[in-house]
């Protein structure tokens, strides 16, 4: 794409609408129609900054550019995020809490997380003989279980299915009006009650948490200022540590859709090549819709491609677009995992939870948490369990934010061959 020497303006009032319908495509479809890595739109009424590309993530996560502070919308801090989270953080504060995170989804935790979900995988999966199974459902309630469990979280058995819909109510209502965000906010306010009594009653030592589980270490944790966080604050940071890791049951469910759509590479998963194993992970991280764009605010006035960005101004970086940007990918809307064979790439190219350094920027640490806990259940369904797909609707929609399978991909005839 070429940039013309003005700022391309969106035509119309408001495109809010026009977000809707289009989802994921809704900034490259702009970018690609007026040869532009950036534009200008209206979005409920405020003048926004839409930037796609690799370039642009470069500029995006320049902390000295940009800040969180402000840049997630209320809606949905109320259900994804929570009020005044780690995501909406800038500076000093940002950093000392980022450092408890870094330390919580170090290589020693991704390890013993995907053990855990391995282990949950065959536990599960010795009960499906007899039953076909959403894939999906299944996926969020073992990775509800694996957080709960890694994490130091009391999780009655009896209470599984029902905080496992509840996270993924949070989850499914971020790009959603209406009812789907309403029952968001519900299952919002229903897991934060939860992890707030739990926080408290460890902080009280009415439950014993082991130190150095994240349950202990967000209840104990000192900020930047030398104070604990208060204990509504607490849970909210748990959650965020909680509710990634169940958020993954989407990336294994399009990990599914690919091995079934793509059975030529089952042969080359099946021969225990781990390199090919996190190749085919990354072609899904990258093919398939996750993230559709994250936002940040102007932090001073500055100039770039010869767009005046205005302090106090938001941004949107189009992350499924820059996946799919045929200037960094080959063929980007072909499944090729051989791509990650000589993949060298950097920071900001490959975005599909954020670009940018992990330590330093918002960019998610959960990412190698990610990739294990793919890893293993994308190993375990294609060498641990022999499998039929009876006809379904296997179809999604780039114009629903989150999107998913339809069907949320059923499969029937499960034999474990452990």
């Amino acid at each position: 794409m070429l940039l013309k020497e003005n700022t391309a303006k969106d035509k119309g009032i408001d495109s809010t609408l026009d977000l809707l319908k289009e989802g994921y495509l809704f900034i490259k479809n702009r970018a690609d129609h007026y040869q532009s890595d950036l534009f200008e739109t209206r979005l409920m009424g405020q003048r926004i900054i839409c930037m796609t590309g690799e370039e642009a993530a470069r500029i995006f996560y320049d902390s000295d550019k940009f800040k969180r502070q402000g840049a997630a919308p209320k809606r949905v801090q109320e259900t994804l995020l929570g009020e005044n989270a780690i995501q909406t953080l800038d500076g000093e504060s940002h950093l000392h809490r980022k450092k408890l995170f870094m330390l919580l989804t170090n290589q020693v935790q991704q390890k013993r997380l995907a053990e855990l979900t391995t282990e949950k995988w065959e536990a599960s999966a010795s009960k499906w003989h007899t039953k076909s199974i959403v894939l999906f459902n299944e996926a969020n309630e073992i990775l509800c279980q694996v957080a709960c469990h890694w994490a130091g979280v009391p999780l009655m058995e009896s209470d599984i299915k029902n905080r496992a819909e509840d996270f993924s109510s949070m989850i499914d209502s971020f790009g959603a009006v209406g009812p789907r965000h309403w029952k968001g906010k519900k299952a919002r306010n229903t897991i934060e009650a939860w992890i707030k009594e739990i926080i408290e009653n460890v902080r009280s030592g009415r439950i014993r948490a082991e130190e150095g589980s994240p349950l202990h270490e967000i209840a104990f944790y000192i900020d930047v200022n030398g104070q604990q966080m208060p204990a509504e604050m607490a849970a909210i940071e748990l959650i965020n540590i909680l509710r990634p890791i169940v958020a993954i049951s989407t990336f294994i469910t399009f990990s599914a859709l690919a091995l079934y759509e793509h059975s030529e590479y089952r042969e080359k998963l099946q021969s225990k090549d781990i390199r090919y194993l996190e190749m085919f992970t990354q072609e899904v991280r990258r093919y398939y819709p996750f993230a559709p764009f994250v936002g940040a605010r102007v932090r001073k006035d500055f100039l770039w491609n010869n767009c005046e960005f205005k302090k106090e101004m938001l941004v949107l970086l189009d992350i499924y677009g820059t996946n799919h940007d045929s200037r960094i990918w080959q063929k980007p809307y072909e499944f090729i995992p051989d791509r990650f064979r000589s993949y060298k790439g950097n920071l900001f190219d490959f975005i599909p939870q954020g670009g940018g350094d992990p330590s330093s920027t918002h960019r998610c640490p959960g990412e190698g948490i990610t990739l294990e806990i793919m890893k293993t259940s994308l190993d375990f369904l294609s060498t641990k369990i022999d499998f039929t797909v009876p006809d379904q609707d296997l179809s999604y929609s780039l114009s629903k934010i989150p999107t998913l399978p339809k069907s949320g991909f059923i499969i029937d005839n499960i034999n474990l061959k452990l």
